[in-house]
């Protein structure tokens, strides 16, 4: 699988500069509590190279490997990081001389008014002269105090943030493409249990149909019968809208034109028995949204301290060098060169408040990214709590459900028998119908939420389960 090329960019970003670099990665104080552990039950496993292969289905990780080579939105996603990086190396540049070469030709012609020109009564006296001249102009900053690696390093740590956030998309796509595949996947089973079921009915219409033919039941046996049939077809036309929808949506994700040609495996994959244990605060080292937001943090930190800065004299040096002479075959000839050297000092005394009244703009800044860093971190804390807590509920909800499709089976097998012999109602054979049906239908989705509800607890760590962060910690 080849990475886009936006994912490429960080040897770009690191080479910005030679004399500046991205502030140090840190985990800035928050101001809460973090447990030892999750309050969450888990249990310890063992670590997958890739989340998604924990599924054991090859398909989903070639559908996985797809997306994340064609959707549209990740290729996007690339391109800023590329313009991140490109930016990162503009700033950099301030830190170098600023060198120009320029090549002029110049054509005069002059008039003398008023001066006696003997024997030319009425005549202009004029002259005509032609200049070349090549030159070379420098100029270049002194960053005595540190305010354009302020700069750069601010810009290096905005690439970064970029990076970090189109690893998120790449986490956030291939956790959509897994559900994708889960739904679409229970979708195919839904339909084939409606199927079932209309054929299930038909059968029952068709028994109800030739007894009540035989005058062995009445007519409202035979409508309620055909009733429960209509509505299993609807309920198959349904089904098949819900397939289509889903089988073109996950395309969409792939970045392939949504024609309705993937064709799913029937079963849903197991369910991976285990997940780990560990500390929360491994989740500061792997999830790329964290990783952005303490890097937006760093950038506008190295801000603030390039808008302190600019309130310091400033030091800068400008050059020029070269030859000016009135025949185009002297350019290069040494007599006629020329050359300047100035040096500068310039203090900002009086600009009506705007430097100070920016660095105040730079604080607040600083204190909005940390904020905003804070809430992000509680969030992730969060939604690994939800997800670790929803394994426990959905799998108890799966066994129940399992057992529910059971009894039902059971009793519509003996409802049949009972209304064969002429023990029971129509009314309790179509209820035993109904039943077994939900609780299938309910059983499906059930499965197919437990599998979602582990993308989730991936997406909520940063995708793998790293063993030295999470393993550690017990429970």
């Amino acid at each position: 699988m080849t990475a886009p090329r936006g994912l490429t960019a960080l040897p770009l970003i690191v080479l910005t500069a030679a004399c500046a670099s991205a502030p140090p990665v840190g985990h800035p104080e928050i101001g809460v509590a973090v447990p030892a552990a999750w309050t969450a039950k888990t249990e310890a496993a063992p670590v997958q190279p890739v989340w998604w292969r924990q599924f054991g289905d090859p398909t989903l990780e070639k559908v996985v490997a797809e997306a994340l080579e064609g959707n549209r939105d990740l290729r996007a996603a690339a391109t800023r990081v590329e313009a991140a990086a490109a930016l990162a190396r503009i700033t950099g540049a301030d830190q170098f001389p600023v060198v120009n070469v320029s090549l002029d030709a110049s054509r005069r012609k002059q008039n003398f008014i008023g001066l006696p020109i003997p024997g030319a009564e009425g005549e202009v006296l004029s002259t005509r002269a032609t200049t070349y001249g090549v030159s070379l102009d420098t100029t270049w900053e002194a960053d005595v105090w540190g305010r354009i690696r302020s700069g750069v390093s601010a810009s290096l740590a905005d690439a970064e943030a970029t990076l970090f956030e189109t690893g998120g998309a790449r986490l956030s796509l291939a956790a959509q493409t897994a559900k994708a595949w889960f739904a679409l996947i229970e979708a195919r089973q839904q339909r084939r249990l409606a199927e079932d079921t209309v054929s299930s009915y038909r059968t029952t219409s068709e028994q109800v149909r030739d007894r009540y033919r035989r005058g062995l039941v009445p007519p409202v046996d035979l409508r309620l019968a055909l009733s429960n049939l209509h509505a299993a077809q609807a309920l198959l036309a349904e089904r098949n809208e819900q397939y289509g929808r889903v089988l073109r949506q996950l395309e969409l994700l792939l970045g392939r034109y949504p024609a309705g040609a993937l064709q799913p495996p029937d079963v849903l994959p197991a369910l991976p028995s285990e997940i780990p244990a560990g500390l929360p605060a491994g989740l500061l080292a792997q999830r790329p949204d964290l990783q952005a937001a303490e890097r937006r943090l760093a950038a506008a930190d190295a801000r603030l301290v390039a808008d302190r800065r600019a309130l310091y004299p400033s030091f800068s040096l400008t050059g020029s060098g070269g030859t000016s002479t009135n025949a185009l075959r002297n350019l290069l000839d040494g007599d006629f060169s020329v050359w300047s050297v100035v040096g500068s000092v310039a203090q900002p005394i009086f600009q009506g408040g705007r430097l100070r009244a920016q660095v105040e703009v730079a604080d607040a800044q600083v204190r909005e990214a940390l904020e905003l860093y804070a809430g992000q971190v509680l969030t992730a804390f969060s939604e690994v709590e939800i997800a670790l807590d929803a394994q426990a509920h959905l799998r108890e909800r799966a066994a129940r459900l399992t057992d529910a499709s059971e009894q039902a089976a059971a009793a519509r097998t003996l409802a049949e028998r009972r209304y064969g012999t002429g023990l029971d109602t129509i009314l309790a054979l179509l209820e035993a119908q109904r039943r077994q049906l939900d609780a299938d239908s309910q059983l499906l989705t059930a499965r197919r939420l437990q599998l979602d509800a582990r993308v989730d607890l991936h997406l909520a760590v940063g995708g793998d389960f790293d063993a030295a962060s999470l393993v550690s910690g017990g429970s």
